[in-house]
Order: structure tokens, then C-alpha cells, then sequence
């Protein structure tokens, strides 16, 4: 059994994927960019303000299925520049207390819209 999650407190797909899929106690949220759902622009002006952006619109998908932070046991970063690694790693930390979650960054060709950061995880409250 699935349960597809989506909110509007996070932007909307612009594909033919859903915001997030809960399954087997497991929730799979697709890779978040710098989308303000309010306004639907994007926020690129600084590397920190578009990580912040992405950490901002994976806590709305977190939240809308009753996730938190805690609850992530896996993350995937994508950066379209490695030099800006020490920044988004900085701002990723401090959404996290302690047991961190397994996860990979990696350097990429481009990402959708032409952003520098994505960030896509899976949770467990198990």
C-alpha cells in the first residue's frame, strides 16, 4: 500500500512525479529545489538562500506526512558546483540534532531549472 503525499506549503511537481510517496513505513520525497511555493520563483540569488529554500520545502513535505528531520535515515545532495559544498553542508547540518543520516553528495552536469543544489531524502519511523 502507498499513500501519495503532496502540500502546497511546498512547490508543486513540475514533472510527472508526486512530492513524496509513503510506503511500507517508508516515506520517499522526490529532490527538492529552490522553489518559494508562495511565489512560485525561483530563489538563486545566493547559495544560502537557496539551500535554506530546498531545507524550507523539505520540511513542509516532512511535515505534511507527520515526518521529521529525525526521522530521515537517507539524503542524497545534488550540487552543481563541488566549491559550494562547505555551505550547504553548514546550512543541511543544522536541520539535524544528532544521529545523522546516511547520505552521498555528489557533482552534477545541471539540475532541473538551472539550479546549484537539490536535495531528496527517505524517512522511517520505524
Amino acid at each position: 500500500m502507498k499513500q501519495i503525499i503532496n502540500t502546497d506549503k511546498a512547490p508543486a511537481p513540475i514533472g510527472p512525479y508526486n512530492q513524496a510517496v509513503l510506503a511500507n513505513g517508508f516515506l520517499y520525497v522526490s529532490g527538492q529545489i529552490a522553489i518559494d511555493p508562495a511565489t512560485h520563483q525561483l530563489v538563486t540569488s545566493s547559495i544560502e538562500q537557496e539551500t535554506t529554500q530546498v531545507m524550507a520545502n523539505l520540511t513542509a513535505i516532512l511535515d505534511e506526512a507527520g515526518f521529521g528531520f529525525s526521522d530521515i535515515v537517507k539524503t542524497t545532495i545534488f550540487l552543481s558546483d563541488m566549491s559550494w559544498f562547505p555551505i550547504v553542508n553548514d546550512i543541511y547540518g543544522s536541520y539535524f540534532i544528532d544521529e545523522f543520516p546516511a547520505r552521498e553528495t555528489v557533482a552534477v552536469a545541471g539540475l532541473p531549472k538551472g539550479v546549484n543544489v537539490e536535495i531528496s531524502v527517505i524517512a522511517t519511523k520505524a
